[in-house]
Order: C-alpha cells, then sequence, then structure tokens
C-alpha cells in the first residue's frame, strides 16, 4: 500500500473538543458519530499493506456482538473474560463487552493454566473470548477444573481458527447479532441506558509479583477521568502505532485515548515495530522501558561497527546536542532541580547556560542536520514523542533520546490508579522524573517509619519538597478496590489514598521522582536498608549484563544473581556458546566483577553498603513464564524461591 495511504488522513485542521461522556459504551457511540468513516484501527497484512476499520464500522460491528452476547446469555454486570493480544478482533470484542453492559477480564496469550484456573475462578467468568485455536484448546482442556464447568461458551476470536465442538466463533457471533439487529432486537440500547459511571468496565488481575493476582476493579468513571486530564495534545491527525500488551491498563488507556481524539491505532509488533514506524511514520505511541533500552544499544552496536569517521560524527553531534540541549531544558524549566538552588546559584547558571547556549548553537544545527536527523528516521519522521510506562527508564537512556531530539515523555502509575498519576509532558520534560501529577491527582510523601506527611507541609518553606517517603495518591482514577478481597483493599486503600508501595520525592520544579519500592527495600543485619532498583539500573547498563536481582535481606552484604550476554563477553574476547560455559569461566566473573565495581561505586553515587562483592553467574534467563510479569517486572518472591539453595551457597562461600 503506498504512502499516499497514510497521507490520506492527514486532517488539517482537528477538531477542537474532546469525548469522553459518562461512560465507555457512550464514548464509542459519540465517536462513531463523530468520526464516522475516519479509520479508527488498521492491521498489517504485510509491508506497506494496513486494513483499516472505521470508527463507524467498528460500532456497528460492536453493537451487533454485543447483541449476540446478550442473547447467549451475557448478563449486565457480569465478568466476561478476554484472553489475547494486540489485533482488531481484540479491541471488537471490548466493544461488545462494554455496549452489553458488563466487564472484561483481560489477559494476555501468555497466560498460565494456573492463572487462567485462579482468574476465571475468582472472577466468575462464565463467558471467555480466547484469541487462538491453541488458547481455545487449552481453555477446553481446563474447563472440567473451573466452577462454570461444561456451561462456560467459549468465542474464539481468530478468523483463521478451524470450528471446535462446544466453541463459538466470532464471526459467526457478529452475523448472528446482526440478523437480529434487522428484526428490531434493541437490547443493546436498554443495556447502554442502564450503565453508570461507578460500574465496572474491567477487572484487571495484577501480576503477581508478590503473591496471588488480585483483581483491580476500575470503573467507567476511572477511565473517563484520564481520558479528561491526561495533558497529551493528541488529535485525529496523529497516528499511534500499539505495541504493549493491550490488556495492560497502560496501553489500554492509550488506545481509548486515541478512540477519544479520532486517532489511527496501527498494530504493530515486537518483530515488525522497525519497519512498521518507518511505514506510518506514527506522531506518538505508548512504549515500555526495554523497548528504549533496546534501540539504544542497537543505535550504539551500529555506531561502534561503522566506519571510524562516521562513528566521530556522531560522538562530535551528540556531544554539542547533550550540552546545548541541557542549557535549553535549563531555560525552560526543565533542569531537575533537588536542592532548591539559590536566586545567586540560579542567576550564575542562567549566565553561564545563556553563553553555552549561543556558542553552541551554530555548531548544534550543523550536526543536527547532518548526523542526527538520520538517527532520529528510526521512529519514522513525524514523530512527536512516547510516554515510557510500566518501569523505570535508566537515566543513561532517558538522556540519550531527550538529547538527540526523540522525546520521551516518562510516565508513572499503577494499576490500580488506571493508570496514570504523573507524567512528563513537552513543557515539562524533566529527566529523571515522571513529571507533575495530573489534574484533581492529590500526592501525599509520608514518612516511611512514621507515616507523618511530608510533603506538603506548610510549616516548611520549602513545603516538604525533596523529601522521600511513600507515594500516596488520591483522585478520580484510584480504583474502586480488589474484587473479593476486603483485606488488601483496605490494606492499600486508607481513608480514600492509595497507597502505592513506592517511595519518592518531589523536585524543586514540582515533579515527581520515583527513587525505589517500599516493599522491595532490603534490610542488610547491620540494619541498613538498600533499594536494589537503582543498583540493578546501573549494573543493566554493562554490555556483560542481560538481566539481574539484588538480594541480600537479612544477610552481611547485598549480593547479584545475573544472568550474562554472550554478546557482551564476546566483543570483550570471551566467547562461549552457553551462558553454563560462562558461567564456568573464571576469566568472565573476573571480568563481571570489575565491571560491578566500576559501577557500583562511592564515585557513582552509592554508599560502601550498598556495593556488589558477591554474585552469581545464572545459566539461564528469566522469563515470561517463571521469574517475570508480562512487562517484564521481575517477580520477586518467584527468584528468591526458586534460587534459594543457590543464594545459600553463594553467601556460604562468598561466591564469585
Amino acid at each position: 500500500m503506498p504512502k499516499s495511504f497514510f497521507n490520506a488522513f492527514r486532517i488539517k485542521q482537528p477538531p477542537t473538543f474532546r469525548l469522553t461522556g459518562s461512560h465507555l459504551a457512550d464514548l464509542y457511540r459519540r465517536a462513531a458519530e463523530t468520526f464516522g468513516d475516519m479509520p479508527a484501527f488498521a492491521t498489517r497484512k504485510k509491508a506497506l499493506e494496513w486494513e483499516p476499520v472505521s470508527f463507524r464500522e467498528l460500532y456497528d460491528r460492536g453493537v451487533c456482538l454485543a447483541t449476540a452476547l446478550i442473547d447467549i446469555g451475557v448478563e449486565a454486570r457480569s465478568h466476561v473474560g478476554l484472553l489475547g493480544d494486540n489485533r482488531l478482533e481484540w479491541i471488537l470484542a471490548d466493544y461488545g463487552v462494554q455496549l452489553c453492559g458488563a466487564a472484561d477480564v483481560p489477559r494476555g496469550a501468555d497466560v498460565t493454566d494456573r492463572e487462567i484456573e485462579y482468574i476465571f475462578d475468582h472472577a466468575r467468568v462464565r463467558v471467555a473470548f480466547v484469541e487462538t485455536a491453541s488458547l481455545r484448546d487449552r481453555l477446553l482442556a481446563l474447563r472440567e477444573k473451573l466452577s462454570a464447568g461444561r456451561e462456560m461458551e467459549i468465542i474464539v476470536l481468530d478468523p483463521g481458527a478451524d470450528p471446535a465442538e462446544g466453541c463459538r466463533r466470532l464471526a459467526d457471533l457478529l452475523e448472528h447479532g446482526r440478523g437480529l439487529r434487522k428484526r428490531g432486537d434493541r437490547r443493546v440500547e436498554e443495556r447502554v441506558k442502564d450503565l453508570r459511571p461507578d460500574d465496572l468496565f474491567t477487572l484487571i488481575y495484577t501480576s503477581g509479583t508478590t503473591g496471588e493476582p488480585k483483581g483491580v476493579m476500575l470503573t467507567h468513571a476511572n477511565m473517563i477521568s484520564q481520558l479528561d486530564r491526561i495533558p497529551l495534545e493528541v488529535s485525529c491527525t496523529d497516528r499511534i502505532v500499539s505495541v504493549l500488551p493491550v490488556w495492560h491498563i497502560f496501553e489500554r488507556v492509550f488506545e481509548m485515548l486515541a478512540i477519544s481524539r479520532g486517532c489511527c491505532t496501527y498494530y504493530s509488533g515486537v518483530r515488525s515495530l522497525a519497519e512498521d514506524m518507518k511505514d506510518v511514520e506514527p506522531t506518538f505511541m505508548g512504549s515500555a522501558p526495554r523497548l528504549w533500552e533496546s534501540v539504544h544499544q542497537r543505535i550504539l552496536k551500529g555506531v561502534k561497527q561503522s566506519h571510524p569517521v562516521r562513528r566521530a560524527l556522531f560522538h562530535t553531534a551528540y556531544f554539542f546536542s547533550h550540552y546545548y540541549k541541557e542549557s535549553v531544558f535549563f531555560f525552560c524549566g526543565c533542569s531537575l532541580d533537588l536542592k532548591n538552588r539559590s536566586k545567586g546559584k540560579t542567576a550564575a547558571l542562567a549566565v553561564f547556560h545563556a553563553v553555552r547556549w549561543f556558542v553552541l548553537l551554530p555548531w548544534y544545527g550543523f550536526f543536527n542536520a547532518a548526523v542526527l536527523e538520520k538517527l532520529r528516521l528510526v521512529v519514522g519522521g513525524a514523530f512527536k514523542g512516547s510516554v515510557s510506562g510500566g518501569g523505570a527508564l535508566s537515566r543513561e537512556v532517558d538522556q540519550f533520546f531527550n538529547y538527540i531530539g526523540i522525546p520521551v515523555l516518562e510516565g508513572y502509575g499503577l494499576t490500580e490508579s488506571s493508570p496514570v498519576i504523573a507524567v512528563r509532558t513537552p513543557g515539562k520534560l524533566v529527566i529523571g522524573t515522571v513529571g507533575p501529577v495530573i489534574p484533581d491527582t492529590e500526592l501525599r510523601i509520608l514518612c516511611l517509619d512514621t507515616g507523618r506527611v511530608l510533603y506538603p507541609d506548610s510549616e516548611r518553606k520549602d513545603g516538604g519538597r525533596g523529601l522521600r517517603g511513600e507515594v500516596v495518591v488520591r483522585g478520580p482514577q484510584v480504583m474502586k478496590g480488589y474484587y473479593r478481597n476486603p483485606d488488601a483493599t483496605e490494606a492499600a486503600l486508607r481513608g480514600g489514598w492509595l497507597h502505592t508501595g513506592d517511595i519518592g520525592l518531589v523536585t524543586f520544579n514540582d515533579c515527581l521522582r520515583i527513587v525505589g519500592r517500599c516493599k522491595e527495600t532490603v534490610v542488610l543485619s547491620s540494619g541498613e536498608n538498600l533499594e536494589p532498583g537503582p543498583i540493578e539500573m546501573r549494573m543493566l547498563q554493562s554490555p556483560l549484563v542481560d538481566q539481574c536481582m539484588v538480594v541480600g535481606q537479612d544477610r552481611r552484604a547485598p549480593a547479584a544473581l545475573i544472568v550474562p550476554s554472550l554478546e557482551g563477553f564476546a566483543e570483550k574476547g570471551i566467547k562461549a556458546k552457553s551462558r553454563k560455559e560462562l558461567a564456568r569461566d573464571r576469566n568472565a566473573r573476573s571480568l563481571m566483577l570489575t565491571a560491578i565495581r566500576e559501577r557500583i561505586s562511592e564515585r557513582e553515587g552509592f554508599k560502601s553498603f550498598e556495593r556488589i562483592n558477591i554474585f552469581f553467574l545464572l545459566e539461564e534467563p528469566f522469563s515470561t513464564d517463571d521469574e517475570l510479569t508480562s512487562l517484564f517486572k521481575l517477580k520477586r518472591h518467584v527468584v528468591a524461591e526458586k534460587y534459594r539453595d543457590v543464594i545459600n551457597s553463594m553467601y556460604e562461600r562468598g561466591e564469585r
């Protein structure tokens, strides 16, 4: 499909209004009426060939599907399972569920059998969409173990899946619903009229990093509040690429935002993302730190393997861009301020940055056009920015992309907060923070020991800025609670305040900075507390480290479980066929120890008790089947239990 396909919908004058409504069913209807035949979603067939579906067509299909779901017995406010990954049929299933007044219970295709059993029984799921024939067969095999048993309705999304006895196909349901509509069935309209803002639109089970999954109850009002308040300027002129798991609330809010603003969302995948970015030329996307870390490594690897002249040009261009952008950020009020600079120091810095900006401007202008412009083509030629979420973005990667002109607007939130609590914007792009909290969100920083409010503190001149403590929030995006789990709800929601479990502070330019996790805090036998996150992030910047986890609870010193990088060691001259071979190589362990000591040192800002001298090289990487969530967060309790004997042995022998 030629480029003209993508240019056809680049509207010159976008609407000046935003569509929301009181619930998502209302949003879907109003989007169909307003944006009509404009493309809402596009599915990749092959390079430069996409199949779009319009807002009106998607809504009509959703109404037909909702009609069929009502006809097969889906009740208002019931829970419908939805197992699958990013594709048009997923969002169509969501339309059908919302329009029939139910709530979906989503999960990715990588869900385990144990998770299916627990979630479907706990959520009392009796109707479930599954993406593929493989998922269908797994659910059929599990059906006897589920409380719904053989009464469970299974609907297959993939139009290419072969029919199976006792299951329905999405295409057949759509036809059935279409026939009912032609005969005057208007039960969908009745269900929609009965919807309330505090009804659930989804029930998302957390990935269980600290135990059994908990069902987060999110209401229509929660999602509408996000669409009204997220300060991202996107309109129907924008194109959004979808690559994160759609069942996760972070990606989902992006898709709802696109619907409310008339944007077209293009479904991509990890393997085709690089090609799709060039084809679609997206203007915006939701992303995860892992994506930018991968792109960063690929760029640096390409530079390293290039001709010495090209390599020198890149380093020169980045040097000028780095310092030029630092001065620009200073004058825009986007320079990280953790110590409340005095007026005198601010004035001196202003003079310094003004001189540096003036001197570097012509050099930056030349190298920006000659070198950096080509680098930016990796994300297409029209990219406005990306919000990175689901984990902390390393400072090195954060600086790299923002300095070369690819805006990465890191955000922060939890599934329990729908998810956005704070997000950087182009006007408040403070590297090292997650930006200011969004409108109508109240933020407090509580002392970890006493629970006393450190921020905001009206009695302090600085208002409590710069003080570290637990981040707690209150606002319209905060969940209704955990489904059928009053104890967990009471622990998380106290007096209407959501206790995030994250440690943070408010900077002196009023941005939120996250520095660790309360529950991840490792307490050494000496009584010292350390946060594993910053240590792990710094270690992961080594080309020798693919994955790692810091341990040390009640031990004399911290240690690390490390998944070594075969490619990284090969570049250092140690070529091994497997990680098992690396783990037994004395030279490899020596090289790793040197790399760790260089990064986790006093010079890098780490205290003496945070330094890593004990580590173990693992033979297998952490995987989403076991040790990682679908967003690649460590399930620390799983890793600690799985490698319990290794950890004990490591400390007994001082393993290196």
